[in-house]
């Protein structure tokens, strides 16, 4: 299979780096995901949502919550609307870590730029929040949750 492969000219695109990026995450390997993903950036491909998104995973999966929020900062910079899942990814990676001010930080840009939050979003907020014993935050947000009439978990 692999012989026949190495002789066929296959063009890379968003799909192909996307998944490629998503099979490092799962298997364990969020520094070749980035390679993967930085010589993405390098050429001509356009990054998407779906390949951010990978990427953050890949950092979330690692506990690399500065790189989950650098990734997307920059995906804001590039203009590359974000999604849920995306934005899921980076508040997890701060739970994570333990870095509760950033996951609020995220919170709140996602309230600002109207991307829609689920449950995912806001227990990873409020886990972040209960690692730290900032209990009055973590009520804080399930009010919110609340308002937002966001289905809770059952």
């Amino acid at each position: 299979f692999f012989s026949v492969m190495a002789g066929c000219v296959v063009k890379l695109d968003a799909i192909t780096y996307s998944a490629t990026i998503s099979a490092c995450e799962k298997g364990g390997d969020w520094r070749k995901a980035l390679q993967l993903f930085g010589e993405m950036a390098d050429g001509t491909v356009e990054s998407t949502v779906v390949t951010f998104g990978a990427a953050i995973s890949a950092c979330d999966k690692a506990g690399i919550w500065e790189g989950a929020l650098t990734l997307l900062s920059v995906m804001m910079q590039n203009l590359v609307e974000s999604d849920t899942i995306t934005c899921n990814a980076a508040i997890s990676s701060c739970d994570i870590a333990g870095k509760w001010k950033e996951a609020l930080h995220l919170l709140t840009m996602i309230l600002l730029n109207k991307v829609r939050m689920d449950t995912i979003t806001f227990n990873a907020a409020i886990s972040a929040c209960e690692k730290v014993v900032e209990w009055e935050k973590a009520l804080q947000l399930f009010r919110v949750m609340v308002q937002s009439r966001v289905e809770r978990d059952t």
